[in-house]
């Protein structure tokens, strides 16, 4: 499971014209599944983005987690973070969980952070989505269970 996190002082996520999940200050998680994906991956990565420590304390220092910060998290699943383009110009994305396989466990990964979290919205899984954010830093971090688990 591959997440790419962005600290954002708002983000949205708009399906059709309407917004159909939205936060304010939090992270931003852009959700991606393989075929090896299991419950334990979600749970790895719902665990440490949660408790990043991204965000600044008193003193303008990276110390506080998402949290102890009292954040929101937008979820949006993208298959596309597991595009291969090794073999050419144009991406594979043969390393991507299949649509079905892939939603229980991003749905999964949405309950798990909600237990932990006050707020969490979503996109929609599978639709063509118009993300919008205003990366606060601007602060970027890509995690992968597959290198810790």
């Amino acid at each position: 499971m591959r997440a790419v996190v962005q600290r954002v002082s708002r983000a949205s996520v708009t399906v059709d014209g309407e917004i159909i999940g939205e936060i304010d200050c939090g992270l931003l998680v852009l959700l991606g599944v393989t075929h090896a994906d299991e419950q334990r991956d979600a749970d790895y990565l719902v665990d440490k983005i949660v408790n990043l420590r991204i965000f600044d304390d008193a003193d303008g220092k990276m110390n506080l987690s998402l949290a102890d910060a009292t954040g929101e998290m937008l979820v949006v699943s993208q298959f596309t973070l597991y595009g291969d383009t090794r073999g050419g110009r144009r991406p594979s994305f043969i390393a991507a969980a299949p649509g079905s396989e892939a939603k229980g466990l991003y749905e999964y990964f949405v309950a798990k952070a909600k237990e932990v979290l006050a707020i969490v919205a979503t996109g929609k899984f599978g639709a063509m989505m118009d993300v919008e954010l205003v990366n606060d830093g601007p602060v970027t971090i890509i995690l992968d269970s597959e290198k810790t688990i």
